[in-house]
């Protein structure tokens, strides 16, 4: 047996006849192969847009032609403007948010569809035997590979662009909220940008600088990482993985304190809020090399203290925290509510008391408590959210 030659390109050795009897055919194969590939293709299967459709066809024709043009040549698979068609399908599947398997799939059927086509249109003019057929496969597997390649390249180009897009648009939004008093058409069109639709409650957690690029790696685009010199804030969404055990799993080990959750217009307080904890915190807690370095501050947990130093945006806060529970009630049933609380807080649970000051009957009494019981569960026979109550229902109702 006579060693075979070797050959430049595995296209070199496909047969002379293949692109004289294949080119009058050759509309009707684009159409074979296209409709395949939007047919056949799982993520291309539904989309019901002629401009794709037609984006399909036209790939489909520059890449049969290119691949006739090969027949018996050395030349490289793709110059410049066929490899250019293809870097953009690759693109266009990645802002589509489609993987880059749908379009090595719509390859492989296309490929195993010209297979066929060259296979069938030689056998017209001689016969195939096995031989010609290994030719026409490595020929036809070499080429889909190159338009693979220029695909995936695509893809990732795009995806580059996209990120770094993307990095700005949140650069962008976390400067806007940390600065606060921007309009909320200005902010909504940022955080559209940002891939933050929906923005409605932030979360800041304040970092040591070095921190930084940890949280961006670890919160990904959930979070917005905003560097500030001597620190950093990340921004999260509330949500999920913003719930206080999940956020100190996260952030343990780390010297991280927790902003409270607050609308977006308001992050500049919960920042703020989040500073003055920390300085809370470590007052409290000893040195550096304490507990506080292991372990997240939460603002939430020093708001009290902060509205008896004066802070107005902590009392505020907790205000909201705590009568949370009567926002919705009529105005007038709640601020009756709210009067029994603040007497009976005062009065130490004296029925009769508050009854007195309130000029209501103390069976009138009885049934606001019930209620409240209703709405406040425990926090009544909790000493500290009793404190708290007393405290924000004595600024509430001055």
């Amino acid at each position: 047996m006579h060693a075979r030659p070797v050959t430049v390109t595995p296209w070199q050795r496909l047969p002379a006849e293949l692109a004289p009897v294949m080119r009058p055919r050759l509309a009707a194969v684009v159409d074979t192969v296209a409709a395949a590939v939007t047919e056949l293709t799982p993520e291309f299967v539904g989309i019901d847009d002629p401009k794709f459709r037609a984006d399909v066809r036209t790939a489909v024709d520059v890449a049969l032609q290119r691949f006739l043009d090969l027949v018996g040549t050395t030349e490289p698979a793709l110059p410049p403007r066929v490899r250019e068609v293809f870097v953009a399908l690759g693109a266009a599947e990645a802002r589509e948010d489609r993987g880059p398997q749908a379009l090595l799939a719509a390859l492989r059927v296309a490929g195993r569809l010209l297979l066929r086509q060259v296979g069938q249109a030689l056998a017209t003019v001689r016969p195939v035997d096995a031989e010609a057929l290994a030719d026409c496969a490595d020929a036809v597997t070499g080429f889909v590979d190159e338009l693979a390649a220029a695909g995936t390249d695509g893809f990732a180009r795009q995806l580059r662009e996209q990120s770094g897009e993307g990095d700005r648009a949140r650069r962008q939004l976390g400067e806007l909220l940390l600065v606060g008093g921007a309009g909320a058409g200005t902010v909504t069109a940022a955080a559209a940008r940002a891939g933050w639709r929906d923005l409605a409650t932030v979360l800041p957690v304040v970092l040591p600088a070095r921190q930084a690029r940890d949280a961006r790696f670890r919160f990904g685009t959930d979070g917005i990482v905003v560097d500030r010199g001597r620190d950093a804030v990340l921004l999260l969404r509330a949500g999920p993985r913003t719930t206080r055990p999940v956020l100190a799993d996260a952030l343990h080990g780390w010297r991280a304190t927790v902003g409270p959750a607050l609308p977006w217009p308001q992050v500049p307080q919960a920042v703020r809020l989040a500073e003055l904890a920390a300085t809370v915190a470590r007052t409290g807690g000893g040195d550096q090399g304490g507990p506080v370095d292991r372990t997240a501050v939460f603002a939430e947990d020093h708001l009290t203290v902060l509205a008896l130093h004066g802070q107005p945006d902590a009392l505020v806060v907790l205000t909201g925290r705590r009568l949370a529970p009567f926002a919705a009630l009529p105005p007038a049933q709640r601020d009756g509510l709210l009067r029994t609380l603040h007497s009976w807080l005062r009065h130490w649970g004296s029925r009769s008391a508050v009854a007195a000051e309130l000029f209501v009957h103390p069976q009138t009494v009885s049934y606001r408590l019930k209620r409240l019981r209703t709405l406040l569960g425990g926090d009544l026979d909790d000493p500290d959210r009793r404190f708290e109550l007393l405290l924000v229902l004595t600024a509430d109702l001055r």
